[in-house]
């Protein structure tokens, strides 16, 4: 695999100008694949614009200055992506990575007390020795539980100190949802109805936001109940 990557081969989600320079950082391999994150230099160089260089970057993340879900990274290729929360202490700021509504991952100020929890959806579920249930979640992150309450796709919302479930968003009707992929990739809308499709071929959910459309599951995000639990951009939902 190669440890390098042109501009113009980056991907999409990322908000670069591809002909300014010829090389940009690669993602480290880590919790969200290359083509949806962004190297955390990038984040405090080119997004949050803290620096003004590479360098300058590695230095404040060096100081430990630079927190991801809570936690010091100190690689300028760590790969941030969506629902991280990035926090900078030192200037009592805190952001949330979304997607807009051209694919790209975008930063949103939070709340400093939206910035000790995160929404995580789970992407599949693992029997283990014992008869424990792990959850895989879509940040990479695994969780053990006891008591099998969760479906795949469903959210939860994680604290980051103690690591406990304070909350779920259920993948069902009525939940709001952002969409993470295909044509209406950041939209809000809330799930109408959910479709079985008895083939390989993917289920659907029929959604209703500034429109109606269905889209496949996989592109459903729950963010909450009667409301969204995080900052947006400017979205509204009718």
């Amino acid at each position: 695999m190669s440890k390098h990557l042109k501009r113009l081969n980056a991907p999409r989600t990322l908000r670069l100008h591809r002909k300014d320079e010829p090389w940009t950082v690669r993602p480290a391999p880590g919790p969200h694949p290359l083509e949806k994150s962004i190297p955390l230099g990038l984040i405090v160089r080119n997004y949050l614009e803290l620096v003004d260089t590479l360098g300058e970057a590695k230095i404040v993340m060096a100081n430990g200055d630079i927190l991801v879900d809570g936690v010091k990274r100190k690689s300028h290729k760590f790969p941030c992506g969506l629902m991280d929360v990035i926090s900078i202490p030192k200037l009592k700021k805190d952001y949330r990575i979304l997607f807009d509504n051209k694919g790209k991952l975008i930063l949103i100020p939070t709340a400093s007390k939206n910035a000790t929890w995160k929404l995580c959806r789970i992407e599949n579920k693992t029997i283990l020795k014992g008869k424990q249930i792990q959850l895989n979640l879509h940040d990479g992150r695994n969780k053990i539980i006891q008591k099998d309450e969760y479906k795949t796709r469903d959210v939860l919302k994680i604290s980051f100190k103690d690591k406990k479930i304070s909350d779920i968003y259920k993948f069902e009707k009525g939940t709001v949802s952002m969409i993470i992929g295909g044509s209406h990739i950041g939209e809000v809308a809330n799930i109408e109805d959910i479709d079985i499709i008895s083939s390989s071929k993917p289920n659907l959910a029929k959604m209703k936001g500034k429109s109606e459309f269905t889209t496949v599951q996989e592109y459903v995000f729950p963010i909450g109940k009667a409301k969204p639990a995080i900052e947006l951009p400017e979205v509204k939902i009718q």
